[in-house]
């Protein structure tokens, strides 16, 4: 089973277990970047609690995920229509001042994510601000029915400089973006830069 069908075969459940989950902090470091109004890329928005947040504080968000069932759910939650699109797929030009990923990325192998990351790049404006997180670590493999890329801070660092295009603003290591409290993340903040 791919991510996606998991996806599609679990939404309730991912969606019980995430909507109300609190990233407040995460979002606010975020939104320090922007600007009320500001359009916003939520990258693999899951249940939608992230767009719902955002569209609340006035920005102009985008709502952008690659299982059909997970669409459907953050649609209704949301009352934003919700993009079903892969990661692949995504032709942007220069159109979101800010991209938000938040764990939206910890189910892609390591060898595909260059090719995704520079499709995420050239979806954001000049000077616009990124935001990833991904399991901290250094596994890559399945894990049950789904497949898992974990990343360290130097690791992830690295990776986001050979784009040649991103400026890290802000590199940690934090708890909290899922049930499981034990888990820790590497987050990070990039700006676009020419």
């Amino acid at each position: 089973m791919d991510t996606i069908e998991y996806y599609n075969k679990y939404a309730a459940k991912i969606f019980e277990d995430t909507a109300e989950l609190d990233m407040e902090k995460l979002r606010q470091k975020f939104l320090k970047y922007l600007e009320e109004g500001d359009t916003i890329l939520d990258l693999g928005c899951g249940s939608g609690r992230d767009s719902l947040a955002f569209y609340e504080q006035g920005y102009d968000v985008t709502p952008l995920d690659a299982s059909e069932e997970m669409c459907k759910l953050a649609e209704i939650h949301t009352g934003i229509e919700v993009l079903h699109m892969s990661y692949e797929d995504m032709e942007f030009d220069e159109v979101f001042d800010g991209v938000w990923g938040c764990g939206a990325l910890i189910h892609v192998p390591e060898k595909e994510l260059e090719d995704i990351l520079e499709r995420v790049i050239d979806a954001m404006c000049q000077g616009g601000i990124l935001f990833l997180s991904f399991r901290e670590g250094d596994f890559e493999g399945f894990q049950g029915e789904q497949y898992f890329c974990d990343y360290t801070e130097e690791k992830l660092e690295r990776i986001l400089k050979e784009t040649g295009r991103l400026e890290v603003k802000k590199l940690w290591t934090g708890a909290g973006q899922s049930r499981n409290t034990d888990d820790s993340w590497v987050n990070v903040l990039a700006k676009k830069i020419s």
